[in-house]
């Protein structure tokens, strides 16, 4: 399976987001340190999620994060994170 799909997956069933977009970013790495031949080692994230409500920037990203571990630990090198509730969302989105 495709890490991101595999990224997707886990997201969806962790956060249930109401906007999810992952770009792969790998092909902007290649060469770099940490850049895996395989490609999808480098992913910017979206997510607008309600359980992000009342939460700060690092604790959503700790969330993310705890999540993704396995990738993170084996596959995916670095990792940008837009972490949103649907009302923050609402505002940029005008």
């Amino acid at each position: 399976m495709q890490v991101a799909q595999q990224i997707r997956e886990i997201i969806t069933a962790r956060f249930t987001p109401a906007k999810l977009e992952i770009i792969d970013d790998s092909a902007k790495h290649a060469g770099h340190s940490g850049a895996d031949p395989r490609g999808e080692s480098h992913f910017s994230v979206l997510i607008v999620a309600d359980c992000f409500d009342g939460q700060n920037r690092v604790n959503r990203q700790r969330m993310v994060y705890s999540a993704l571990d396995d990738l993170l630990k084996n596959r995916v090198h670095a990792l940008a994170l837009k972490t949103m509730s649907p009302s923050e969302w609402a505002n940029i989105a005008k």
